[in-house]
């Protein structure tokens, strides 16, 4: 993506629909459980805080950034949680006045960097672009988890695009961190957005092939549903398996959600 306005532009526009949803709630409506065992939505929001201010380190600061990558070796298992749980006992308002204004100075920092400069991350360094991907797709994703402690159904938009781009792009890490071999041939990946228009990547001819609604896709490879709760076909055994792990977010692979069928 040689210009990275558009996924800035739709970053903000998912941050402010995720804030509309947060910025009237009570104290114990913090205090919700969401589908993350033992995050609240206070958790949810204060993760977020946590990953736009690294992501500002990334891009303004490497050294400073550099002595955080440093903590999360120290503790590779607890430094994402750590994070969330001090952003969690702050004060509701701190806590929702310091996301807003993390996240606005990110988003200066995306537009004042050069289009096709990189950074330094957790994983390997990401584009200006890949940097407010992977921002829209923790945000909305998250905003998924605050929607069901609040019994809310977002209405999806065609920001998804930049995800679904995001979930086929990462289709040989998924078989990676999964210790599996890496299919040779590219899928062919064809789906419905929430507009109706029709988003395609890949070769025409591939013999692999996933298709469904964007919206499934996309809540696939965020893993927030279980594969057997969407709407999503594969024709050949590469992409059949895919769609059993595939995930868009960096780490080990995660543990997925249980079939709604399997809900207590």
């Amino acid at each position: 993506m040689s210009d990275p306005t558009p996924v800035i532009d739709d970053l903000r526009e998912e941050s402010a629909e995720l804030d509309r949803l947060v910025a009237e709630l009570g104290t114990e409506q913090w205090a919700l459980a969401t589908p993350a065992p033992r995050w609240t939505v206070a958790h949810q929001i204060a993760h977020l805080a946590w990953t736009d201010h690294s992501s500002l380190l990334a891009v303004t600061d490497q050294d400073a950034f550099a002595r955080e990558v440093e903590k999360a070796l120290a503790a590779p298992g607890d430094f994402v949680d750590n994070g969330a749980e001090d952003g969690a006992a702050k004060p509701p308002g701190r806590l929702l006045a310091d996301w807003r204004a993390g996240r606005e100075a990110l988003d200066q920092a995306l537009r004042a960097a050069p289009p096709r400069a990189r950074f330094p991350w957790y994983g390997p360094p990401m584009s200006v672009a890949s940097m407010a991907t992977a921002r829209l797709m923790e945000t909305w994703a998250h905003g998924l988890d605050i929607a069901d402690a609040l019994h809310v159904t977002p209405t999806p938009t065609d920001r998804l695009r930049h995800i679904a781009r995001l979930g086929v792009r990462t289709r040989d890490f998924a078989f990676g961190v999964h210790g599996l071999p890496v299919p040779f041939e590219e899928f062919r990946v064809e789906l419905t957005a929430p507009s109706g228009e029709r988003w395609t990547y890949g070769p025409e001819d591939a013999d692999d092939r996933v298709t469904g609604p964007a919206l499934d896709f996309c809540l696939l490879v965020t893993q927030r549903a279980n594969r057997a709760d969407l709407a999503l076909e594969a024709v050949g055994p590469d992409a059949d398996r895919w769609l059993d792990i595939a995930q868009a977010f960096a780490g080990p692979p995660g543990p997925g959600r249980t079939p709604k069928g399997d809900t207590p």
